[in-house]
Protein backbone atom coordinates (compact mmCIF):
# COMPACT_ATOMS: atom_id res chain seq x y z
CA UNK A 1 0.00 0.00 0.00
CA UNK A 2 1.58 3.74 -0.92
CA UNK A 3 1.52 6.27 1.28
CA UNK A 4 -0.98 8.34 -0.71
CA UNK A 5 -3.47 5.32 0.06
CA UNK A 6 -2.64 4.99 3.80
CA UNK A 7 -3.16 9.00 3.93
CA UNK A 8 -6.39 8.37 2.07
CA UNK A 9 -7.52 5.73 4.29
CA UNK A 10 -6.56 7.56 7.28
CA UNK A 11 -8.65 10.95 6.41
CA UNK A 12 -11.10 8.40 5.43
CA UNK A 13 -11.39 7.33 9.57
CA UNK A 14 -11.03 10.67 10.61
CA UNK A 15 -14.02 11.87 8.57
CA UNK A 16 -16.04 8.82 10.11
CA UNK A 17 -14.97 9.34 13.33
CA UNK A 18 -16.26 12.73 13.22
CA UNK A 19 -19.55 11.48 11.24
CA UNK A 20 -19.91 9.39 14.30
CA UNK A 21 -19.05 11.80 16.85
CA UNK A 22 -21.71 14.30 15.74
CA UNK A 23 -23.86 11.92 15.49
CA UNK A 24 -23.88 10.61 18.75
CA UNK A 25 -23.84 14.58 19.77
CA UNK A 26 -27.31 14.53 17.89
CA UNK A 27 -28.43 11.04 19.70
CA UNK A 28 -27.76 13.06 23.16
CA UNK A 29 -29.38 15.91 22.13
CA UNK A 30 -32.78 13.98 21.56
CA UNK A 31 -32.11 11.88 24.36
CA UNK A 32 -32.10 14.88 26.15
CA UNK A 33 -34.76 16.15 24.85
CA UNK A 34 -37.26 12.68 25.19
CA UNK A 35 -36.32 13.05 28.67
CA UNK A 36 -37.98 16.88 28.90
CA UNK A 37 -40.79 15.57 27.47
CA UNK A 38 -41.23 12.51 29.59
CA UNK A 39 -40.97 14.90 32.34
CA UNK A 40 -43.05 17.44 31.16
CA UNK A 41 -46.03 14.48 30.69
CA UNK A 42 -45.62 13.33 34.25
CA UNK A 43 -46.13 17.24 35.27
CA UNK A 44 -49.49 17.27 33.17
CA UNK A 45 -50.65 14.12 34.40
CA UNK A 46 -49.53 14.89 37.82
CA UNK A 47 -51.92 18.29 37.29
CA UNK A 48 -54.83 16.28 35.40
CA UNK A 49 -54.77 14.19 38.55
CA UNK A 50 -54.72 16.60 41.17
CA UNK A 51 -57.90 18.61 39.27
CA UNK A 52 -59.70 15.12 39.05
CA UNK A 53 -59.05 14.97 42.96
CA UNK A 54 -60.16 18.52 43.47
CA UNK A 55 -63.37 17.66 41.69
CA UNK A 56 -64.87 14.43 42.90
CA UNK A 57 -64.07 16.55 46.52
CA UNK A 58 -66.57 19.24 45.32
CA UNK A 59 -69.00 16.35 43.60
CA UNK A 60 -69.30 13.86 45.85
CA UNK A 61 -70.69 15.72 48.96
CA UNK A 62 -72.89 17.25 46.63
CA UNK A 63 -73.86 13.83 44.87
CA UNK A 64 -74.76 12.72 48.36
CA UNK A 65 -76.82 15.72 49.27
CA UNK A 66 -79.03 15.34 46.30
CA UNK A 67 -79.18 11.20 46.76
CA UNK A 68 -80.52 12.28 50.78
CA UNK A 69 -82.71 14.72 49.18
CA UNK A 70 -84.44 12.15 46.82
CA UNK A 71 -84.58 9.18 49.23
CA UNK A 72 -86.45 12.28 51.78
CA UNK A 73 -88.70 12.63 48.39
CA UNK A 74 -89.72 9.40 47.70
CA UNK A 75 -90.80 8.88 51.87
CA UNK A 76 -92.51 11.76 51.61
CA UNK A 77 -94.66 10.39 48.75
CA UNK A 78 -94.81 6.92 50.25
CA UNK A 79 -95.71 8.21 53.66
CA UNK A 80 -98.77 10.36 51.60
CA UNK A 81 -99.82 7.92 49.53
CA UNK A 82 -100.89 5.30 52.37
Amino acid sequence: MSDDQVIRLLEEIRDLQREQAERQRQMLALQQQAVANQLESVAKQKEAIDTYRRVLRRLVPALFVALILVFFLLIVAMLRAT
